[in-house]
Protein backbone atom coordinates (compact mmCIF):
# COMPACT_ATOMS: atom_id res chain seq x y z
CA UNK A 1 0.00 0.00 0.00
CA UNK A 2 1.23 3.01 -1.23
CA UNK A 3 0.76 6.32 1.46
CA UNK A 4 1.08 9.75 0.35
CA UNK A 5 1.37 12.61 2.62
CA UNK A 6 -1.23 14.99 1.95
CA UNK A 7 -3.16 18.33 4.03
CA UNK A 8 -6.83 17.94 5.20
CA UNK A 9 -8.86 21.47 5.16
CA UNK A 10 -12.30 22.58 6.59
CA UNK A 11 -13.63 25.65 5.89
CA UNK A 12 -16.61 26.75 7.90
CA UNK A 13 -19.24 28.69 6.70
CA UNK A 14 -22.85 29.57 6.74
CA UNK A 15 -25.54 29.54 4.47
CA UNK A 16 -26.24 33.24 5.00
CA UNK A 17 -23.13 33.63 4.18
CA UNK A 18 -23.84 33.11 0.22
CA UNK A 19 -20.20 32.15 0.59
CA UNK A 20 -20.86 28.07 -0.44
CA UNK A 21 -20.38 28.20 -4.45
CA UNK A 22 -17.99 31.07 -4.90
CA UNK A 23 -15.81 28.59 -2.89
CA UNK A 24 -16.33 24.91 -4.42
CA UNK A 25 -15.92 27.09 -7.66
CA UNK A 26 -12.61 28.42 -6.66
CA UNK A 27 -11.68 24.68 -5.38
CA UNK A 28 -12.77 23.01 -8.30
CA UNK A 29 -12.11 24.91 -11.70
CA UNK A 30 -9.43 27.56 -10.63
CA UNK A 31 -7.72 25.37 -8.17
CA UNK A 32 -8.11 22.08 -9.29
CA UNK A 33 -7.82 20.75 -5.01
CA UNK A 34 -8.16 16.41 -5.56
CA UNK A 35 -11.22 15.56 -3.25
CA UNK A 36 -14.37 18.15 -2.11
CA UNK A 37 -17.07 17.45 0.29
CA UNK A 38 -19.36 19.60 1.78
CA UNK A 39 -21.90 18.91 4.56
CA UNK A 40 -24.80 21.07 5.62
CA UNK A 41 -25.21 21.13 9.79
CA UNK A 42 -28.24 20.75 11.47
CA UNK A 43 -26.58 23.11 14.41
CA UNK A 44 -23.70 25.30 15.45
CA UNK A 45 -22.44 28.11 16.59
CA UNK A 46 -18.97 30.37 16.66
CA UNK A 47 -17.12 33.00 18.12
CA UNK A 48 -20.47 35.33 17.79
CA UNK A 49 -22.31 32.98 20.11
CA UNK A 50 -25.32 32.96 17.32
CA UNK A 51 -26.80 29.87 17.13
CA UNK A 52 -27.31 28.43 13.95
CA UNK A 53 -29.72 25.26 13.66
CA UNK A 54 -32.74 23.89 12.06
CA UNK A 55 -36.13 22.99 13.58
CA UNK A 56 -38.62 20.73 12.67
CA UNK A 57 -41.48 23.63 12.54
CA UNK A 58 -38.89 25.59 10.36
CA UNK A 59 -35.66 25.15 7.83
CA UNK A 60 -33.67 27.42 8.60
CA UNK A 61 -31.80 29.55 5.35
CA UNK A 62 -28.78 29.89 7.78
CA UNK A 63 -27.67 26.31 8.73
CA UNK A 64 -23.58 26.04 9.25
CA UNK A 65 -21.75 24.70 6.18
CA UNK A 66 -18.73 22.84 6.31
CA UNK A 67 -16.56 22.29 2.78
CA UNK A 68 -13.44 19.44 3.34
CA UNK A 69 -11.01 18.96 1.06
CA UNK A 70 -7.43 17.76 0.43
CA UNK A 71 -4.40 17.58 -1.87
CA UNK A 72 -0.55 17.77 -1.47
CA UNK A 73 0.81 20.32 1.40
CA UNK A 74 2.21 22.72 -1.35
CA UNK A 75 -1.13 22.97 -3.45
CA UNK A 76 -2.81 23.13 -0.17
CA UNK A 77 -0.65 26.06 0.91
CA UNK A 78 -0.94 27.87 -2.10
CA UNK A 79 -4.78 27.94 -2.01
CA UNK A 80 -4.57 29.20 1.31
CA UNK A 81 -3.01 32.04 0.70
CA UNK A 82 -6.01 32.86 -1.45
CA UNK A 83 -8.84 31.83 0.44
CA UNK A 84 -7.88 33.19 3.52
CA UNK A 85 -8.12 36.50 1.76
CA UNK A 86 -11.96 36.76 1.56
CA UNK A 87 -12.82 33.56 4.42
CA UNK A 88 -13.29 35.12 7.73
CA UNK A 89 -10.24 34.12 10.23
CA UNK A 90 -10.71 31.44 12.10
CA UNK A 91 -12.96 29.46 10.22
CA UNK A 92 -10.61 27.37 8.48
CA UNK A 93 -8.51 23.98 9.82
CA UNK A 94 -6.01 21.93 8.56
CA UNK A 95 -3.90 19.48 9.33
CA UNK A 96 -1.50 16.87 7.82
CA UNK A 97 -3.12 13.23 6.92
CA UNK A 98 -2.11 10.39 4.57
CA UNK A 99 -4.07 9.03 1.18
CA UNK A 100 -3.48 5.64 0.05
CA UNK A 101 -2.70 5.70 -3.73
CA UNK A 102 -3.04 1.83 -4.31
CA UNK A 103 -0.35 -0.14 -4.99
Amino acid sequence: MKLTEVTMVRVYLTEGDHQLQKLLDFLHRDEQVRGVTAFRGIAGFGRSGKAHEASLLDISMDLPLVVEFFDLPQQVERVLEDLNQWVEPGHVVSWPAHVNMGE
